[in-house]
């Protein structure tokens, strides 16, 4: 039988992208859906030099509508990811589901979703999104490690409306889209290079590289300090749009493939979104081993006085605390409160903690402090915000310094701004042997 498949579709064209060279075996190519072939390409290649799966919706073929079939030769694609190990890519560009008055199509998006969940935390797995992808299919998508988007391509339930445009640049700032990017190759080289730093499974040791120093000099401002720590040009910012005053990416530090956290890149306190952010950052270099360094320097939790805010903060602790990958905390600056117990504190979980010599640790913000401990030396102060701020500084020169964090086995370590890179790539190596065994349980429960 001759095989009507179109060389040229963006389908193919965008597996060529993906794979090295241009070049992939495509698998289940006769498979039909009623009185057509399917609208999806389904195939395997290497991506620098990794063996990967992945599947492209060819929207050339009746749409790239979701049957049965299509979600068969998907699934397959899964099931195979399983068996080897390898990561899994899903190119998303679809009108919607095979609509032929049946339940079938709700069928063939919940065997998927199904296969999908049975390979997470398994293998890496990435989407991106080149057209559209609506309904059933969103979920599909998102229940991926990372979403990369193209700027012109859709992201939706329903049909779009104003208040719900479904854009790329909409899911980016709601925390879905990881990546957003101009065109289909410049998504696909973005795929690529996550595949690059993500190890092939999670029993498979971190990706290691020749690599080249940075050549920045460490400072107070996150560019600065990550761009001092990472190897030269391997940074790649997760999340940009979304919880924007938390950063997270991954890298390579001294060679081997790490993730970045920091609660600085604004000045402004962490919101609820920047805790899920940093969560779901933590929960995923977790399911791959792949070492973390979190930087902190913030004032706390912009709603902590709140039910929301104490959701957040939970749902944020109790993924550093669950996390039994290397972890490296740096306090760069201020770490008040609970935050300090959530993501830098060694009673918490993390591996070292190290704090710079004029890191501030305290209970609370400095102010606060001074009216709970000091409020006798408030009284009769001729002008008292000159006076707190002054005993402000007292506090966090000698309760709440570094010194004293060491002193009470609060901290392991003062370090210079200058010997940041030196302690995480040190600490990196003597704990690449880390071994956990943890109580016999199926999972942690989600947080409220």
């Amino acid at each position: 039988m001759q095989i009507d498949k179109n060389a040229n579709s963006p389908a193919r064209e965008r597996l060529a992208l993906l794979f090295d060279d241009g070049i992939y075996s495509e698998i289940n190519s006769m498979v039909r859906e009623k009185d057509t072939l399917t609208g999806v390409v389904t195939a395997y290649g290497y991506v620098n030099g990794n063996a990967v799966y992945a599947f492209s919706q060819d929207k050339t073929v009746n749409s790239a509508a979701m049957g049965i079939k299509q979600a068969e030769k998907i699934t397959k694609l899964y099931e195979l990811a399983a068996k080897t190990g390898a990561p899994i890519v899903g190119i998303h560009d679809s009108d919607g589901a095979y609509v032929d008055g049946t339940a079938a199509s709700l069928a063939a998006y919940g065997k998927i979703i199904a296969a999908a969940s049975q390979v997470s935390g398994v293998v890496p797995q990435i989407s991106v999104i080149t057209g559209t992808c609506a309904g059933s299919a969103a979920l599909i998508a998102c229940s991926s490690d990372f979403v990369i988007m193209t700027k012109e391509s859709e992201l939706f339930m329903a049909p779009c409306s104003n208040d719900n445009p479904g854009t790329a640049q909409k899911a980016a700032e709601a925390g879905l889209a990881s990546l957003l990017c101009n065109d289909d190759k410049s998504a696909l080289d973005k795929a690529r290079e996550l595949i690059n730093l993500l190890p092939v499974n999670n029993l498979s040791a971190v990706p290691m590289f020749e690599y080249n120093e940075s050549g920045i000099a460490p400072a107070s401002d996150l560019e600065s300090l990550t761009g001092s720590v990472a190897d030269a040009d391997s940074i790649i910012e997760i999340g940009s749009e979304y919880g924007t005053s938390a950063y997270t990416a991954l890298a390579s530090i001294g060679g081997t493939a790490a993730g970045i956290a920091a609660t600085n890149k604004s000045k402004e306190k962490l919101t609820a979104d920047d805790c899920a952010k940093l969560a779901r950052f933590m929960r995923t270099c977790d399911a791959f081993s792949i070492p973390v360094v979190t930087f902190v320097d913030t004032e706390g939790f912009a709603d902590g006085d709140t039910i929301s805010g104490i959701k957040a903060m939970t749902l944020l602790a109790n993924s550093y605390a669950e996390a039994t990958t290397v972890k490296i905390s740096v306090v760069t600056g201020k770490s008040s409160g609970p935050v300090f117990t959530a993501v830098a504190g060694n009673s918490s979980g993390s591996d070292f903690t190290f704090a710079w010599e004029n890191a501030v640790i305290s209970p609370f913000a400095s102010e606060t402090a001074v009216e709970f401990l000091w409020h006798d030396k408030l009284r009769g102060a001729e002008n008292l915000e000159a006076k707190r701020k002054e005993l402000a500084a007292e506090y966090e020169a000698s309760l709440a310094s570094a010194a004293s964090a060491a002193e009470f086995n609060y901290i392991d370590e003062i370090i210079s701004s200058a010997d940041t890179r030196k302690a995480v790539m040190s600490a990196f190596d003597i704990l690449s042997g880390k071994r956990v065994q943890k109580l016999p349980k199926k999972h942690n429960n989600i947080p409220f």
